[in-house]
């Protein structure tokens, strides 16, 4: 077992210690409200708060006592307060921070102590609603999820998982379905773990049995899903793209692909109910001049580059059920602003609402219209069931294509002609490749009480594009 013990102290202000890793851009709630970092002034580390649903963003500076480690986290809640994860003297201290006039108030919850030193804690992304916050401390041969704020007592263990857990993607919108990606053996795969029922572990992401496969994001409104896995090319990790009760396989578009860029998935279009192929996604490019921002959707076979903002706050961001993305930015002459960027629309569709396609309105972030075109994509066998309460979505029938009551199908309209590159990618237009036959659509997706293992899609299912 974790070697954790709750401590109910009332807090108190001493000799931190961070792990001298450099701090994240910024955390923003689930529904965008409020955004939260650690800031620099200085040479200083302090936490601030961020207000994003007004009129206009602004940000609230939270100092305490004396500056912050680098390694502190933050995260915001739904009521504006601010969590605080400190390291004091080998426990992790929590507290939440709030503005009271000219200073800053405290309320002081409690800490997870770590006697041995042998377990890591750390925040879980945000949960949906924003009144609870978690963490996952992964120990030797354990790993605890930890409920840290917006409990009835302080900090408390909520489940205890043999082998090592890393990601982190909420399922619902209760905040009761968690995914983890666990080390089990050589390999790591994705469960579920249900926190109203004792912490029950449930397989989720099972493509292969030698692959190691991690869910990245999930999309409560449409059941879109996005992995990482290296299922089809072993030793390589690539996106790939599923649906929660979907019989297909899941697949993994040669778009998302670039060569000496690391692409990171973090954000997905809400609000497009039931039609998972038109959600779009926000993806962070790394690559050797830089990082931009990418977008793509599954039913389309190009990715679009658009230029960052400057003093994008890296990785942060999130989309308005309309498309437009929001990416919070902080430069001298604006500490804080948040671009509002429209990507071309889907093939087919009507550009966002109250702005122009390639359009931002931050300073500095002027866009490139254009697109990278891919061939499609390869599907490995595999689906993904649906967990717990969270519904089967359904996606519109391919035309000419009679779909089984309760399958999903999985429309791949035919694309443009290929748009000019964008100076971010480097690579020029590749030549459309025609369109793959119309998968069969496979057997009603069981529905179940509670979370149930990943079905393997018969061999006979895999097709290379």
């Amino acid at each position: 077992m974790t070697a954790c013990a709750i401590e109910l102290s009332a807090g108190r202000d001493g000799d931190e210690e961070g792990d001298g890793s450099v701090p994240a851009g910024c955390t923003l709630t689930a529904d965008g409200a409020y955004g939260a970092r650690l800031a620099s002034a200085g040479g200083c580390w302090f936490p601030e708060r961020w207000t994003l649903d007004g009129p206009e963003p602004y940000a609230v500076p939270l100092p305490r006592n004396q500056p912050e480690e680098p390694g502190t986290e933050v995260q915001p809640m739904s009521d504006g307060r601010v969590l605080i994860h400190r390291v004091v003297a080998g426990r992790h201290a929590f507290s939440l921070l709030y503005p009271t006039g000219p200073g800053t108030g405290e309320l002081p919850l409690g800490a997870v102590g770590c006697a041995d030193g042998s377990a890591r804690l750390r925040l879980l992304p945000p949960a949906p609603g924003g009144e609870r916050a978690y963490a996952l401390a992964v120990g030797l041969r354990t790993t605890s999820v930890w409920l840290v704020a917006g409990g009835a007592f302080g900090p408390e263990r909520l489940a205890e998982l043999p082998g090592r857990c890393s990601g982190g993607v909420w399922l619902d919108r209760s905040g009761r379905l968690l995914a983890l990606d666990r080390e089990t053996g050589e390999h790591t795969k994705s469960v579920v773990v249900d926190l109203e029922r004792g912490g029950e572990v449930s397989p989720l992401l099972q493509i292969a049995a030698d692959s190691d496969d991690r869910l990245l994001l999930a999309d409560h409104d449409s059941g879109l899903l996005i992995v990482r896995s290296d299922a089809p090319s072993p030793g390589q990790d690539r996106l790939g793209w599923g649906v929660l009760g979907s019989t297909l396989p899941v697949r993994f578009p040669e778009c998302l692909r670039l060569p000496d860029c690391s692409v990171t998935p973090f954000a997905i279009q809400p609000g497009q109910m039931l039609t998972p192929e038109s959600c779009a996604v926000a993806l962070r490019v790394d690559g050797p001049t830089g990082s931009w921002v990418g977008v793509w959707r599954p039913a389309e076979r190009r990715m679009h580059h658009l230029p960052a903002p400057e003093g994008w706050l890296t990785g942060a961001g999130l989309w308005t059920p309309e498309g437009v993305l929001r990416l919070p930015y902080a430069t001298e002459a604006v500490p804080c602003g948040v671009a509002q960027v429209s990507p071309p629309p889907a093939t087919g569709a009507e550009p966002a609402v109250g702005a122009e396609p390639g359009a931002a309105t931050a300073p500095g972030a002027t866009q490139t219209p254009g697109a990278v075109q891919t061939p499609e994509s390869v599907q490995t066998p595999g689906s993904l069931q649906t967990p717990g309460a969270v519904r089967t979505p359904m996606v519109a029938p391919t035309p000419g294509v009679t779909p089984t009551p309760g399958a999903v199908s999985a429309p791949l309209p035919e694309p443009e002609p290929a748009a000019p590159v964008a100076p971010y990618s480097g690579r020029p237009a590749e030549p459309e490749e025609p369109a793959p036959p119309a998968l069969p659509d496979g057997p009603p997706a069981p529905s179940a009480p509670r979370p149930v293992p990943l079905q393997e899609a018969p061999l006979g299912r895999l097709v290379t594009n």
